[in-house]
């Protein structure tokens, strides 16, 4: 079943705001490129857009109802959106679930160290990478260095027109005819993605230059020292992220795409997070969950796999006096979701990965996996056909474009998604997202129009499921 370009179905004025909101879309993602910046960002869009903190409200034991817009972080990584719906919480949420950490090189707890003159951070790369991509590029570190006084320090440097870049170095051509011979997964070793950030020796007096070493590092020292006030040890409580430089950008003649970084997952959660601000106050109450730790499996405090979310709703429901462990069972139970995450979109450079009747294509729309998994369906959450028929009924009332996809042929792969998850809370769920060229890769490429449905689609969902 072939589905029609929907650049062709935009009449006047819908490309526009096709533009409009990817726009919106692009600082978005230019400006958040971690998880604490994303959950920073969007608490303020979301206090300008009516929401109030919920743990405010919990505490000063005030009264929830209908139309009630809340919002609640968890460690500065996390967060959930709740708009209270006109039926109580036993009969279920409408969920729009995504993730916004990314794949990036994480700096280490003892990183930095001086060789040959030359300064370099240490790094552990996070998420699945083709790591020989890391290399040669322009990098930016963003992140927070926490102080013994607990003191917290904002680091985000390159960025800005007149601040320095970092990079990982590479061999040159001339002399890589070993390093060409090897498998692609070993071009590049993980140890050997460490940031170089300086090669000045620091001045001394006559009297120090005997016992002098590791000058370059000692700079790099000082200069840390009066950026930020920080000394070498601070760095073992500090969670800074190597990423790339740079603003989104758009990208070809006729602008209809966005290269940037972190579009796997923040293309979905920027417009889950639109959806839930636009779809006003719904039969059931709507819900946005975004989440961290994704890209590693969902584990930790921060991630699908941590208890946040249904202590949450507990708490809601107790302070809405409609608590027990049986009507939280029937809550989840009764919910629906949809596991907002990229697809890979069919790329005509790479073919034989993908099975083309059964690939995601840009300029067709919001996307639906009816499981993810690799092989044999290994990991996955499997969709079952009645709620697949709901969510066909809501997108074609709705005009919206909607496209189904597998993640390549059944034994070329596969990924996870955080469906499986909510799925075990014994909620109907499927994965529906942005499909995505260059995934895990530094500069990733959408399409706007399926950005724009995806938004679209998301409305939808909230205010009819």
């Amino acid at each position: 079943m072939e589905k029609k370009n929907i650049w062709l179905k935009y009449q006047d004025g819908q490309r526009e705001q096709v533009m409009e909101f990817a726009e919106r879309y692009r600082q978005f993602i230019s400006k958040c490129k971690t998880e604490r910046e994303c959950v920073d960002e969007l608490v303020v869009q979301a206090r300008e857009a009516g929401f109030t903190d919920l743990r405010r409200v919990l505490e000063e034991k005030q009264e929830i109802k209908a139309g009630d817009k809340l919002y609640i972080t968890n460690m500065g990584k996390s967060m959930a959106l709740f708009v209270i719906g006109e039926e109580p919480l036993e009969k279920g949420m409408n969920i729009l679930g995504a993730h916004i950490d990314s794949p990036r090189l994480d700096i280490k707890q003892n990183p930095l160290y001086e060789d040959t003159e030359m300064a370099l951070l240490d790094t552990h790369y996070y998420g699945g990478v083709k790591k020989y991509q890391w290399v040669a590029l322009p990098l930016a570190l963003h992140g927070v260095i926490v102080k013994k006084d607990g003191t917290t320090v904002t680091v985000n440097i390159g960025e800005k027109a007149d601040d320095p870049v970092f990079g990982v170095s590479d061999l040159l051509i001339h002399l890589s005819g070993e390093q060409m011979e090897k498998k692609a997964s070993k071009v590049i070793e993980g140890e050997n993605l460490d940031v170089l950030v300086g090669s000045i020796p620091q001045l001394q007096n006559e009297e120090d230059k005997e016992k002098a070493k590791d000058l370059v590092k000692a700079n790099i020292l000082s200069i840390l020292a009066e950026m930020y006030q920080i000394e070498e040890d601070d760095f073992l409580s500090a969670e800074i992220e190597v990423v790339p430089a740079g603003e989104a950008r758009d990208y070809g003649f006729d602008r209809s795409m966005l290269m940037g970084y972190g579009h796997d997952d923040r293309v979905c959660a920027y417009p889950s997070y639109a959806a839930i601000a636009e779809a006003g106050t719904c039969k059931k109450t709507s819900v946005c969950l975004l989440v961290d730790k994704e890209e590693i499996g969902s584990v930790g405090a921060t991630g699908m796999q941590s208890r946040f979310f249904e202590y949450t709703v507990a708490e809601l429901m107790e302070t809405m006096g409609g608590y027990s462990q049986v009507a939280f069972n029937r809550a989840m139970t009764n919910s629906k979701v949809l596991s907002s995450d990229v697809s890979a979109a069919f790329d005509p450079l790479f073919p034989t990965v993908m099975e083309k009747k059964n690939a995601a294509y840009f300029g067709k729309g919001l996307v639906f996996n009816k499981f993810t998994g690799s092989r044999g369906k290994g990991g996955s959450n499997d969709a079952n056909p009645e709620y697949i028929a709901r969510l066909r009924q809501i997108m074609d009332s709705n005009d919206v474009a909607f496209q189904t996809a597998e993640l390549g042929k059944v034994d070329q792969g596969g990924g996870g998604t955080i469906a499986y998850i909510l799925a075990n809370l014994n909620m109907q769920v499927i994965d529906s997202g942005v499909p995505v060229l260059n995934m895990h890769a530094p500069w990733e490429i959408i399409s706007k129009a399926d950005l724009y449905e995806a938004k679209r689609g998301y409305v939808a969902f909230l205010q009819e499921a």
